[in-house]
């Protein structure tokens, strides 16, 4: 047997699973929970749960608080609504989102696709087919983003045949997995997955980092073996109360992510899903910590703060306000300091005057 698949049989599923390694737990309440939300946590992940409600612990334990049906709604995105086929949501013009699981190695407490994942059947061989079908037929499909579940969740043949499909249709250019596996799962990015991987380029990675003490020598040995076989690996992180909500831990993440050659790429506002209302920020949370990271790091290393908005409206970005006045001959600028600059605009005849000579002096600082 593999050796991820023999990790995923050692992963703790009930209750019971919390007691018999020691975990301090209400184990009648982690099955409650797991009745309407399942529950799994592999033993990788388990080597990093610390403490009782640390930020390692409070991405997977489950809290009655999932139960609580007064906030949130199921499908908070309008991931159903936009489907033309089962398993394919067709929001944007160019790309589509392909469902190809609805399993995970760890199931996150605060999955925006609660509603799906680990509680029924595997999506079955006729609608990934089905998917296949429409990608085929929509030219104007682009870009296609696997996810699930989790689709190395699959096995490499399934995987193959999915990516190989895709291929071979002339108009789908890239194909993205979004992905936890390395973080979850390491042991599950082997180099037969890597070799494999490697033949359908371009080809690329989302991955789902929420906090440096994610980032282990087994998940940095991981990214780096889909690194070596050229898959650009980019880093989604979602904002979650009391697990990484403040500026220094969200800046110790994304550096600790470029030495293991992943960038960050988006910091997402926690979607309204039913049962997670307790991970959720205010988005003022978001803006200070981008404006925490702006300026004071390498740019490379702050991702784009979005919020997928409420009822299908898609990704928004959240943006500080940089430009504090639109003049008719400059604009006066905010930089990371707060300090405010002025900036020339061109000449309506294209003739640089005076007016495109930088004002030198520091105006004023932190107008907010």
């Amino acid at each position: 047997m593999d050796t991820w698949k023999r990790d995923l049989q050692q992963s703790i599923k009930r209750g019971e699973d919390f007691l018999a390694k020691s975990f301090d737990v209400d184990a009648q309440e982690i099955n409650a929970v797991a009745k309407e939300y399942p529950v799994r946590i592999t033993p990788h992940w388990q080597k990093l749960m610390k403490e009782k409600g640390d930020p390692i612990w409070l991405q997977v334990v489950p809290e009655v608080k999932e139960l609580d049906e007064a906030s949130g709604v199921d499908d908070p995105l309008h991931e159903d609504i936009d489907s033309p086929v089962p398993g394919i949501t067709h929001r944007y013009p160019d790309r589509v989102l392909f469902l190809v699981t609805s399993v995970c190695a760890v199931y996150c407490r605060f999955c925006t696709r609660k509603r799906l994942v680990g509680r029924s059947a595997d999506i079955s061989d006729k609608t990934i087919e089905m998917g296949l079908k429409y990608i085929r037929e929509t030219p104007r499909v682009r870009d296609v983003l696997l996810s699930g579940g989790d689709p190395l969740m699959l096995s490499d043949a399934k995987l193959e045949y999915i990516i190989s499909s895709l291929r071979a249709i002339p108009h789908v250019e890239v194909i993205r997995i979004g992905t936890r596996i390395p973080v979850f799962l390491p042991s599950r990015i082997t180099d037969d997955l890597c070799a494999m991987l490697k033949k359908y380029h371009p080809f690329y990675m989302n991955l789902h980092f929420n906090h440096p003490d994610e980032i282990t020598e087994e998940v940095k040995a991981a990214c780096g073996k889909l690194a070596d076989a050229g898959i650009p690996l980019g880093a989604q992180t979602v904002l979650l109360k009391g697990i990484n909500d403040n500026v220094e831990i969200m800046k110790k993440l994304m550096h600790k992510l470029l030495t293991i050659r992943v960038r960050p790429y988006y910091l997402y506002q926690a979607d309204m899903t039913k049962g997670t209302a307790h991970f959720r920020t205010d988005p003022s949370v978001g803006l200070k910590i981008i404006k925490g990271l702006r300026g004071h790091t390498t740019g490379f290393a702050v991702p784009q703060y979005i919020i997928d908005a409420p009822g299908g409206g898609g990704k928004i970005p959240i943006l500080p306000d940089s430009v504090v006045e639109w003049g008719e001959k400059e604009i006066l600028l905010r930089n990371f300091e707060g300090g405010i600059y002025h900036y020339p605009r061109p000449e309506p005849d294209g003739v640089d005057g005076d007016r495109q000579k930088p004002t030198p002096q520091f105006v004023e600082m932190d107008l907010r």
